[in-house]
């Protein structure tokens, strides 16, 4: 039954359900093989069933989808710009990209990839994030719980404090940093403008 829920789970939300139950897995309560046979197969179910609503959608052009579904309109800008630039690279890396990864597979289907091209990549891509998640999700639960007990290790979540915390710091770095890439770019554009 706990696999079934982990299967579905995987589907609605993918990382936090595989690096939960990965992290579970550690304790021995369940098997870390089959997490991951599940996280493989149910990516792989999604991804490929979106990519070919994609395709159906692009058949039918008397609407398009950014008039179907408006709110998402930034979203699929985004990701068909991407797509775009980088195509066989985004396949491989689009399910860790945070806020576009749903709706990536409907991208790549609407931009008219072919499936040929789409399925070999899209079985590597899920063989690759199945991999990390679960190997991740295993590793933290190795961390964090007693494996004798299955109860948290409390010496392990005072040392978590200092990684979160070093995370965070490192987060808040690298948004600086591309605020500020982007703030001069923009001045340099502002003055190519005026001198124009």
């Amino acid at each position: 039954m706990a696999y079934w829920v982990v299967f579905f789970g995987a589907m609605i939300e993918g990382e936090t359900i595989i690096l939960s139950a990965s992290a579970i897995a550690a304790t021995g309560y369940l098997s870390i093989t089959k997490i991951w046979t599940i996280a493989f197969l149910s990516t792989l179910f999604v991804d490929q069933t979106l990519f070919y609503f994609g395709l159906f959608i692009r058949k039918k052009p008397r609407r398009s989808f950014r008039e179907r579904f408006p709110m998402l309109r930034n979203k699929l800008t985004r990701a068909t710009e991407l797509f775009q630039k980088h195509d066989i690279l985004f396949i491989l890396m689009f399910r860790f990209i945070y806020g576009i990864r749903s709706i990536s597979p409907i991208v790549i289907g609407l931009c008219g990839s072919a499936p040929r091209r789409f399925i070999p990549l899209n079985f590597i891509a899920a063989l690759i994030w199945s991999i990390i998640s679960c190997g991740v999700g295993y590793c933290l639960g190795d961390f964090l719980f007693d494996s004798e007990t299955g109860i948290i290790n409390s010496k392990n979540m005072h040392q978590i404090q200092y990684i979160i915390g070093a995370a965070i710091l490192l987060f808040i770095a690298i948004v600086c940093f591309v605020s500020i890439k982007k703030h001069i770019k923009n001045k340099r554009t502002r003055s190519t403008d005026n001198k124009n």
